[in-house]
């Protein structure tokens, strides 16, 4: 009995393969539960509701039915007065006594006669015997009591018998079909008449005819033999009445909805218990006792023995005392279909629940209960062509042997061997915990059996043959308990049910003791502790099927490791694929084999696996089954064939033929069933052959696949571990970026006045020449701090993606040959050279961003260039298939495979770089690199030291094969007409700064107002706002976006929100860089976006394209007025250019130049110049002055005086 519990992890383990569930779908009668009444199940607590005595009720109602006085009639007839009565009296004690603790524990835990038989010592196969043996006996009093109810129709309608006997089992139907409901209404409704019409007759003989009961007590039968109490005719007519005590289970079947004991109400619990349980003894008793009284009343009317058993019979002559005939016959048929249909009803509904039990697990299938119950009806019906009132002693003498054997092994189980802790305390009927047979039961109900069949064939003589009841009664309360002694109660659980978390003690896991909650009433249910708290136990929680997916209770439920989740019991018990993977142990063909092992020796045993095992079972059972058939058939043929005229000795020949002819044929069918045994034995090990296989790849395939599930779990945690550490590298590159972005605003703010105020000191001419020269180093400062700034967000916007690439339609040979000719120019002035290759076929456009592309290419160059002091610098291009790669190739000092690796990284510089006196920040590369792989590209590097360096760059630039017009460009610095503007034409245009900084505001304001323009100041939004609301419209808003109180960008809102006329421009100005490339919900553009420090160009550049302005120059030659101060800062500075003296420089010279100032490169611009200096010494100073005005980043001033070249004018010539 200590068995370790059953987890569901352990069960799996131990399954070979997991079932794939499908979904069953019960068919409408098993889905209605009214119909199905819970037939194979238990019935849940939530169901057990109605009424105490209304259950009872219903249960107590078969004691209607007219067996009973048949019964006491025959045994009056044939055993005497005096044996009958005691006969009556003691089966009716026995009954009683062996009916209590079935009534109880139905009652208790809510299962039917086939439950309680599986968990009382039977097993789940094992029970299977009880079912059909149950099942006939409820069809076998069915016929009875039908046969009964036809002959009263007979007689008071002169109904046929065959046509009777149709409806009456017809009449039946329609009331079991809707199970307990229908029929309890149906038990009140006619209990009350049912009684009257009993009583009645009986008081109208007691009253009219006293005498009546005058000279029974001396009556000896119809024999003459029972005179005086005979112990031989008392044990005979004990085992006719005994043979009543199947009748409990019928009880239990009803009390298995008997609702739990409630506190307070104990009491009334028992009392409805005992009622409806074995309290239909007692009616029962007084019935049969009337029945022998009313059977002598009818044998003093001169009524035949024969037809003095009959209950019609007995009723119309006690109603014929007090009615007239034609009445009394109406009265008697009334009473008799009243009784009939209320015990029929009670047969149908148990017959349907034991057939549904038998054949649902020998084929693991159900159609339905209502199915069973037309079924049984049909038996019955067929055994009502046999007249079985002459037989019905002999009939019910031989079944009584087996009827008590099976029961009183029930209650031999349930009051000696669980008290005595050989068997559990509950009641476990669910096939998931069970062994298929429990030699317990079943050993000892076959053992039982056959000594009372033995004795009451007279093998043992005639006192045994006379008690063979009591035999069949002591050999099972003596073997069932020898039994569970020898085998300690092991075969009652193949394995300990496991506890469901989350259930109280009484729902989860049982009493404690072994029940576990299959209806288990918590608390010792099988002790007074049990029954104490019965009441007291909680509703189990429901929990849902993994197959039929509908909700059951708990303790109706149970893990199956093939479906790997809880199963129902009904499904459990239809499921045929499982193979009892949770119990592989207790299945029968497992115990055969191990029963046919321990008789026979081990040089057998291979044979026996080998399927000699299956081979005897199916034939054991075939043999008993064709005999008992055949053993029928004989016994009915040789029953007719008695009754024939003839002699002794012919008799006998006839018998002896007939016994070899059925001897013959039962050797011919065993034969013919031998061979489809033998048949059906080799299919089966074929089966388990494919099915050992199939498992053997399927444990291959669990294990590769536990291999990959556990690759999986690693990769699983990798990737777990990778996204930590990217989501942690995010976190830091975002801390980076914030912090970049922070240290950018913080350091173009205060640079925005740097720049700003030295663009403005540079526009002063009367600056002396040492001022002049401090902004200039000001201003390179300053612009060499401004690119560092500028490349480091570069890097911080593209590792963070908010770097978007504008793609466009590219011109790829003029952006090659302009960027080409800027680079041919500085290389010449290091006396380099300088080479462009390009493809045989170009493109006629790509699509492709132009300014990104550009900026690789000039810091390639730009490097390759400054680097390499002697040799030629090299572009070269391939285009194919769409693939573009370029190649820039120097003769410089080349870098260290050691350092190549490095030369990408931010700050990072070569060791021939940083020894070298090029100046430069260290991020020119990395941009490079990373807007190569932004733009879906590479760009690798490949050196050898003292030979030179290759960098590659390979984009995908798919060709634009159509060129829309306008579509097409090469942008370039823009050169605007506003560098030498003085004002613009047109009314005066208002303008408002809006800047928490002074110094900000106060430089846009110098920078306009001397243009023209009317300047508002704003110090922050409250403040702008407060402004446009008082009137102040202007042209133009430059918005700061930093600022304290209302930030830049509500006011812009609130701006918005006034709907200005005319609606102003909008500019950002601010000192976060990374606001121009996001969206916002203003609709600004990037291109209305400054970013400080702001340019001076750029802002007029922006002026003129919002308010559409045309910028006014004063005149070269003015009326007497000088040049330098009527054309300002950068006219003069292009005046005083004009003064030296020389022969003049080339056009040629002069036109790169301009090129370089147009396109605002600075060290291409200085060394040109220095260039041209050694080959033009007369143009020494002037070039000087030129290198100056590029150190201080005044090219619109370059362009200014370069300008002359246009009107064909020579530069550096003297002034006549």
């Amino acid at each position: 009995m200590n068995r370790p519990p059953t987890t569901p992890d352990n069960v799996q383990a131990a399954a070979p393969q997991r079932i794939v569930k499908l979904r069953r779908d019960y068919n409408r009668w098993v889905a209605s539960e009214t119909l199905e009444d819970y037939a194979l199940r238990y019935t849940p607590q939530r169901s057990r509701i109605g009424s105490e005595w209304r259950v009872a009720n219903t249960a107590f109602s078969v004691a209607s039915f007219l067996v009973l006085e048949a019964v006491g009639a025959t045994l009056l007839v044939q055993y005497g007065f005096a044996n009958a009565v005691w006969a009556i009296l003691s089966a009716g004690l026995l009954i009683f006594l062996a009916g209590l603790p079935i009534s109880v524990y139905a009652a208790r835990h809510g299962v039917d006669m086939d439950l309680l038989t599986r968990g009382a010592g039977f097993g789940y196969i094992g029970s299977t015997l009880t079912s059909l043996l149950y099942a006939s006996f409820t069809f076998i009093f069915f016929a009875l009591e039908a046969a009964v109810m036809a002959y009263a129709l007979e007689l008071a309608f002169g109904i046929p018998p065959a046509w009777g006997y149709l409806i009456c089992a017809l009449a039946v139907i329609p009331l079991v079909m809707h199970g307990i409901a229908a029929i309890s209404r149906f038990q009140v409704w006619t209990q009350a008449l049912w009684l009257l019409l009993m009583l009645l007759p009986y008081g109208a003989v007691w009253m009219l005819e006293p005498g009546a009961w005058e000279g029974i007590t001396h009556y000896a039968g119809e024999s003459g033999q029972g005179w005086a109490f005979d112990w031989h005719l008392f044990g005979a007519g004990l085992t006719v009445g005994v043979a009543l005590i199947t009748q409990m289970g019928e009880q239990a079947d009803y009390l298995r909805f008997m609702p739990p004991a409630q506190p307070g109400r104990r009491l009334h619990w028992w009392l409805a218990v005992l009622a409806g349980g074995p309290g239909w003894v007692l009616p029962g008793v007084l019935k049969m006792l009337g029945g022998a009284v009313l059977a002598w009343l009818a044998l003093s009317n001169m009524v035949s023995a024969e037809r003095a058993v009959d209950p019609n019979q007995m009723y119309l002559t006690a109603w014929e005392t007090l009615l007239p005939y034609r009445w009394a016959v109406w009265a008697t048929a009334l009473f008799v279909v009243l009784s009939q249909l209320k015990i029929n009803v009670t047969n149908a509904y148990a017959g349907s629940l034991a057939w549904s039990n038998f054949f649902s697990r020998l084929t693991h299938s159900h159609p339905g209960r209502v199915v069973w119950v037309l079924f049984n009806a049909a038996i019955a019906l067929m055994l009502m062509e046999m007249d079985l009132f002459q037989a019905l002693g002999d009939v019910l003498g031989l079944y009584a042997n087996l009827a008590i054997a099976w029961i009183m092994t029930v209650v031999a189980d349930l009051v000696i061997n669980k008290p005595l802790g050989w068997s559990p305390p509950g009641i476990e009927f669910r096939r998931a915990y069970l062994y298929d047979i429990n030699p317990v039961g079943v050993g000892a109900m076959l053992l039982a059996s056959m000594l009372s069949i033995s004795a009451h064939l007279g093998l043992f003589g005639p006192t045994a043959q006379a008690f063979s009841a009591l035999v069949a009664m002591a050999t099972a309360l003596v073997a069932s308990p020898l039994i569970a002694w020898a085998t300690r109660g092991r075969y009652y659980l193949a394995r300990e049910p496991e506890a469901d978390a989350g259930q109280d003690d009484a729902s989860a896991a049982g009493c404690g003791s072994g029940c576990a909650g299959s209806g288990c009433a918590g608390a010792g249910c099988g002790g007074q502790a049990g029954q104490a708290a019965a009441s007291d136990r909680a509703v189990p929680r429901l929990v849902r099927c993994v197959v039929c997916e509908r909700e059951y209770e708990t303790p109706d439920s149970a893990y199956c490791p093939a479906y790997q989740g809880r199963i129902c019991s009904l499904c459990c018990t239809l499921d045929a694929r499982c193979g009892d993977r949770c119990k592989p142990h207790a299945s029968l063909a497992v115990q055969w084999t191990g029963a046919l092992r321990w008789l026979t020796p081990r040089r057998c045993w291979p044979h026996l696996d080998g399927g000699l095992a299956h081979y005897l079972l199916l034939m054991l059972v075939v043999a008993l089954l064709l005999a008992g058939l055949l053993g029928l058939l004989y016994r009915q043929e040789w029953s007719g064939l008695a009754e024939l005229p003839a002699t002794p000795d012919s008799l006998e020949a006839l018998q002896q033929a007939l016994r070899a002819g059925y001897a013959k044929i039962y050797a011919a069918l065993l034969l013919a069933f031998a061979i489809v045994a033998w048949w059906l034995v080799l299919t089966h090990k074929s089966r388990a052959v494919a099915q050992q296989e199939s498992n053997r790849q399927t444990g291959l395939l669990l294990r590769e696949i536990e291999s990959h599930h556990h690759t999986d779990l690693q990769l699983q945690q990798a990737r777990q571990i990778a996204e930590a550490a990217r989501a942690q590298a995010d976190q830091a590159n975002q801390a980076k970026t914030r912090y970049i972005s922070n240290i950018s605003h913080e350091l173009r703010t205060p640079l925005n006045s740097i720049l700003g105020y030295a663009q403005l000191l540079q526009q002063d001419g009367e600056l002396g020449q040492q001022r002049a020269h401090a902004i200039r180093v000001i201003l390179r400062g300053g612009e060499h701090l401004l690119s560092l700034i500028e490349g480091t967000l570069d890097i911080a916007r593209i590792e963070s993606g908010k770097l978007a690439l504008q793609q466009g339609p590219v011109d790829l040979r003029a952006l090659l040959q302009e960027v080409a000719q800027m680079f041919e120019l500085q290389a010449a002035a290091k006396g380099l050279r300088f080479g462009f290759d390009g493809p045989e076929h170009w493109p006629a456009a790509v699509r492709s961003d132009e300014q990104r592309l550009r900026q690789i290419l000039i810091n390639l160059l730009g490097n390759a260039v400054k680097f390499t002091s002697r040799g030629e610098v090299r572009l070269t291009l391939r285009y194919a298939r769409q693939m573009a790669t370029f190649e820039i190739v120097d003769t410089g000092p080349g870098i260290a495979p050691a350092e190549l690796a490095r030369v990408f990284e931010p700050f990072a510089r070569a060791a021939s770089a940083a020894s070298a006196s090029a100046p430069g920040s260290g991020l020119g590369l990395t941009i490079a690199r990373m807007l190569a792989e932004l733009m879906g590209g590479e760009l690798s590097a490949q050196s050898e030291p003292g030979r030179g360096t290759t960098f590659r760059l390979r984009l995908f630039l798919p060709e634009l094969h159509a060129r829309p017009a306008g579509t097409v460009r090469v942008s370039g610095p823009v050169t605007t007409s506003a560098a030498d503007a003085t004002g613009y034409a047109g009314p005066r245009r208002q303008l408002l700064v809006v800047d928490n900084e002074e110094a900000d505001r106060q430089l846009l304001a110098r920078w306009l107002e001397p243009l023209g323009f009317a300047v508002s100041l704003a110090t922050q939004g409250e403040d702008a706002l407060a402004q446009l609301q008082a009137g102040l419209g202007p042209d133009a808003i430059f918005m700061d976006l930093a600022m304290p109180g209302m930030d830049g960008w509500e006011t812009l809102r609130q701006i918005q929100a006034l709907k200005l006329q005319p609606a102003p421009a909008l500019a950002i100005v601010s000192a976060n860089a990374f606001d121009r490339g996001l969206d916002n919900d203003i609709g600004l553009p990037p291109e209305d976006f400054l970013v400080k420090p702001v340019r001076r160009l750029d802002l007029l550049d922006w002026l003129q394209r919002r308010l559409d302005l045309q910028w006014q120059h004063k005149a070269e030659a003015g009326t007497g007025a000088d040049p330098a101060a009527s054309q300002g800062p950068a006219a003069a500075s292009a005046t005083l250019l004009t003064a030296p003296a020389g022969l003049g420089l080339p056009a040629e010279a002069a036109d790169s130049l301009l090129e370089l100032a147009r396109l605002g490169y600075y060290r291409g611009f200085v060394q040109r110049a220095s260039a041209l200096q050694a080959s033009h010494p007369e143009c020494a100073d002037w070039l000087a002055q030129l290198q100056a005005l590029a150190r201080e980043f005044r090219f619109e001033t370059i362009v200014a005086a370069l300008q002359p070249q246009a009107a064909g004018d020579p530069l550096c010539t003297p002034i006549p």
